[in-house]
């Protein structure tokens, strides 16, 4: 007899903050993982520009335009999901939960005082909706001596482990590239006389996603992104640019280890800039900022152990074309494609992601994995704002 549907959505607004990501998912453990419905909706410009002023820090008064953009924010985060839920003929008593990522602001994990902030009132996503809403899930990881990121590598194990459209030998890494990218490294299971693997599932930020690229473009061609990498195709990489920064100091660091947009930042690629005494046009440097993203990722990928056979893409990164031709030219041995061919589409991995992680708290579940974050122990994240 076919199950009652379980459904939780799932929101998403990550660092390249090109929209707010929703999804509706049909949840129902241990197997039972359907996509129902999915859409983005656009941050409006007004808003984008003071998101992206105060997480780099632009602002004066910054404690005054944090309480407003967690109110706005929530506020955009409710509709969007009330709209969706419409589009697709569903009430809100038939939803479980909504789980909500919020904006990052701020992260700093490896601080006297390790915080993460993420913004997006959930009080006003549950009051709105009417729906239990989960958030604030980095925090309790981070309490437990965790970098509380990456959160999704759990989700990347229960659907790209266990997926039976998968091939399970082969050791596989799922890759997101959003402003921010990170892997999730997934070992096919071994045999005793085999290679060991490092940690059994690890994941962790290798570096800047499109986040610099954009930021570059918005600055200095008047656009919010390189669509397919045309820009980048016109210019030349500068070795010299990109060697200084690929012997930045986070690029060294061990995992766990995690990064945020206040990180990678335009004042860090200004940084560099002024290290170099002759002019480079703009062009040259978005192809450099393109090999940076490009060479960042591939160092990591090609020094796990064991070798790795396939990687899975998703963000929006995958549709960066010159992107991801330099990734297929920097690790020629492995199978680069999008998440789709597993089954689950490169735009919704991560909202996907957060609905997965609202159904493990309320069936008090853990969603970390200390072999990823770094806490001690296996925890369930997230506060629970009930309906």
């Amino acid at each position: 007899m076919e199950t009652k549907p379980l459904y939780y959505i799932g929101l998403m607004s990550g660092t390249s903050l090109d929209g707010v990501d929703v999804v509706i998912a049909d949840i129902n453990l241990p197997q039972k993982f359907s996509l129902l419905a999915a859409k983005t909706y656009p941050v409006p410009d007004q808003l984008k520009e003071e998101l992206i002023s105060l997480s780099q820090k632009q602002q004066n008064n910054e404690l005054d335009q944090y309480a407003q953009l967690d109110v706005k924010m929530g506020r955009l985060f409710a509709e969007c999901s009330l709209q969706l839920m419409n589009e697709n003929n569903i009430l809100p008593e038939q939803v479980h939960a909504i789980g909500s990522h919020g904006q990052t602001l701020r992260h700093y994990p490896d601080s006297s005082y390790p915080t993460s902030l993420q913004i997006g009132d959930p009080n006003i996503i549950a009051q709105l909706t009417q729906i239990t809403t989960i958030a604030d899930f980095r925090r309790r990881d981070m309490a437990a001596g965790g970098q509380g990121a990456p959160l999704v590598p759990p989700f990347h194990q229960a659907f790209f482990g266990n997926n039976d459209l998968n091939d399970k030998k082969k050791n596989r890494v799922i890759l997101n590239i959003g402003g921010i990218a990170n892997i999730t490294f997934i070992a096919e299971k071994q045999s005793s006389t085999e290679i060991p693997v490092q940690t059994g599932v690890i994941g962790y930020d290798t570096g800047p996603g499109n986040g610099l690229m954009d930021n570059w473009c918005h600055k200095n061609f008047a656009c919010d992104y390189d669509a397919s990498g045309s820009l980048a195709s016109q210019g030349h990489v500068e070795p010299s640019l990109l060697s200084l920064m690929l012997n930045d100091a986070y690029f060294s660091q061990t995992h766990p280890k995690s990064t945020g947009r206040e990180y990678f930042s335009p004042q860090w690629i200004e940084k560099y800039l002024q290290r170099r005494e002759i002019h480079i046009s703009p062009h040259d440097i978005l192809a450099t900022l393109l090999e940076l993203t490009a060479s960042s990722i591939s160092n990591e990928i090609n020094r796990l152990i064991p070798h790795v056979d396939e990687v899975l893409v998703c963000g929006g990164g995958v549709r960066n074309l010159r992107l991801m031709q330099r990734l297929a030219e920097l690790m020629p041995e492995k199978i680069i494609q999008s998440t789709e061919v597993s089954g689950l589409h490169p735009d919704w991995v991560e909202a996907c992601a957060f609905a997965w992680l609202a159904q493990q708290t309320l069936n008090g579940l853990s969603s970390n994995l200390p072999s990823v974050t770094g806490a001690d122990k296996e925890l369930i994240l997230g506060a629970i704002w009930q309906a």
